[in-house]
């Protein structure tokens, strides 16, 4: 094939090139770790590449770091969770993924997970074969009484009372709700605005609910929202149709003529979310993990991977990303541990350790109340300018954790 015509990239062709690299590097002892995440649709290809160049990079670093790990490597074997989801559900194709990695490939652990909709047959298929696995997404419910799930990433219950805290103080008395009908969707819908109605008395809600198959417009739902004359609009799309809500609610004038709130840290991926949101995207707020590129917190793990990131892939890391990064790092650091890639001795260490990541120490010992779901700091970070990223975005909320205000969208300088 030539130049001329070969096919262009994916995310797909791209996650395993970056896979495929990184393994050309490592011995036949290494553990092998699956990454189980969307590289097609119906799911996010994008996100997933994203976490498989995240994942790379703790790969790498586990190599680069051997005194860290004890002399220990790590292969990825990476498995497209959408690969059959064109001819049947999402979760079916994502259990048919998980289970060639545990047995077949005989992963010591899984990560990867980005979807709602698929997260909990793979939480279900870990239980059943006894795998280790990260799962790194907002479901609210994923972790509960799940003795092989593991997370370090923050749930929807997690950010909703952080988003309605902030709405009150800013004396919003009038949302809209644009949801999905996925779970991811529908969760983010009903906990965001139980949240905002135990913050704010009195408060009023607009709520319009649309099918994300098969979706090619919101302008209807966008235009009662505006018609509804709210305070904010509560962006609850997912892959897809975040932008569509964006596009629809430009089309109507709803944007940027009040704040958006995203449900879901899309908007740190900045390149694409200028491209897409342009304009209408001024004055966004969403939830986040406490992260900058120059944020004192990082650790000199996490330095490294910012930088290197930055290097290979012209951009800073998203949560995804970060996410990634630390399951691998955290799966080596458990592997020396236990002096084995075992399961169960893999499973044993988790519990027991204390493990180094990009922003300090994390525990997962075991809790009835919590299972091994250990949030880290949460924050609401903000675009005041046009054309911000990661870099210059600014936490706006909790309080005692600002670093800089609020610019309601009518007082950002359009280019």
């Amino acid at each position: 094939m030539t130049a001329e015509t070969a096919a262009p990239a994916t995310p797909e062709t791209r996650a395993h090139a970056v896979v495929d690299a990184h393994n050309a590097t490592v011995g036949a002892t290494a553990i092998p770790i699956g990454v189980l995440t969307p590289l097609t649709p119906p799911g996010d290809p994008v996100a997933g590449q994203i976490i498989v160049q995240g994942a790379a990079l703790g790969a790498r670093y586990v190599s680069e770091n051997p005194g860290l790990f004890s002399g220990r490597q790590v292969r990825l074997v990476l498995e497209n969770d959408q690969q059959t989801a064109m001819n049947e559900h999402m979760s079916r194709s994502a259990a048919g993924g998980m289970a060639k990695l545990a047995l077949l490939d005989g992963v010591s652990a899984v990560i990867g997970q980005w979807h709602l909709r698929t997260a909990p047959v793979v939480a279900e298929l870990a239980e059943r074969l006894g795998v280790p696995t990260f799962i790194e997404n907002g479901h609210n419910t994923v972790t509960y009484g799940r003795r092989q799930l593991f997370r370090t990433y923050f749930s929807i219950a997690d950010r909703a009372p952080l988003m309605a805290a902030f709405g009150a103080a800013q004396g919003w008395k009038r949302i809209a709700v644009v949801a999905a009908d996925t779970v991811f969707g529908q969760m983010l819908a009903d906990t965001v605005i139980e949240a905002f109605q135990d913050a704010i008395e009195g408060l009023e809600v607009f709520r319009a609910d649309f099918a994300q198959d098969g979706v090619t417009d919101l302008d209807g739902p966008l235009a009662e929202a505006n018609a509804f004359t709210p305070d904010a609009l509560i962006n609850a799309g997912v892959v897809r149709t975040n932008y569509m809500v964006v596009d629809a609610a430009r089309n109507c004038g709803l944007l940027p003529k009040v704040p958006m709130m995203a449900c879901f840290p899309f908007p740190m991926r900045s390149a694409d979310y200028w491209k897409f949101a342009g304009d209408a995207g001024a004055g966004v707020v969403w939830p986040a993990t406490r992260f900058s590129p120059s944020w004192p917190g990082l650790t000199p793990m996490g330095r490294w991977f910012v930088d290197t990131h930055l290097e290979e892939f012209g951009s800073y890391p998203a949560d995804n990303a970060l996410n990634a990064f630390t399951d691998v790092t955290v799966l080596a650091q458990a592997a020396a541990l236990a002096g084995s890639g075992e399961r169960a001795a893999l499973h044993s260490a988790l519990e027991s350790g204390s493990f180094r990541t990009w922003r300090g120490q994390v525990r997962f010992a075991w809790s009835a109340e919590n299972g091994h779901h250990r949030n880290p700091e949460v924050v609401l970070m903000h675009y005041q300018n046009v054309g911000d990223d990661a870099d210059s975005a600014v936490v706006v909320w909790p309080p005692e954790q600002s670093t800089g205000e609020f610019r309601h969208p009518s007082a950002v300088s359009l280019p």
